[in-house]
């Protein structure tokens, strides 16, 4: 199911043995937190891969580093990754967008391989590159 010009909903689905989708308010912040990444779609030019969006409490449990709180599991959060551009500059751009009132604040977090966006309405930074 398509949920804006770009994103389906089975790209937010979670990567447990049932690929869940999320359902309720989960669905709905999915849908918001594609709308935003839309804008940052639009802005590079260049299609986004979704590596992780939502998460089932199950299955956040046995993620690395995982959080109890994580925004993943309210369908406001995905990692992710834009061919042809660094992690780095997903999230600077991302910053700028957010800085311009383009995109929803809330969550910038660095990876070695890919960067955290969530929709929490709030400023969170982390840089967990090595």
């Amino acid at each position: 199911m398509k949920i804006t010009k770009h994103f389906t909903l089975q790209e937010f689905a979670c990567h447990d043995a049932n690929r869940t989708e999320p359902a309720g308010s989960a669905l709905e912040n999915v849908k918001e937190l594609a709308k935003n990444l839309e804008v940052l779609r639009e802005h590079t030019g260049k299609a986004i891969i979704i590596n992780s969006g939502y998460r089932t409490i199950a299955y956040n449990e046995k993620q690395k580093g995982h959080s109890k709180v994580s925004q993943h599991l309210y369908g406001k959060a995905a990692d992710i990754v834009i061919p042809g551009m660094t992690p780095e500059e997903v999230a600077v751009t991302i910053e700028k967008l957010i800085a311009a009132g383009e995109m929803k604040k809330g969550g910038v977090g660095r990876y070695n391989n890919f960067t955290h966006y969530d929709i929490r309405g709030t400023q969170a930074r982390w840089n967990y590159r090595t």
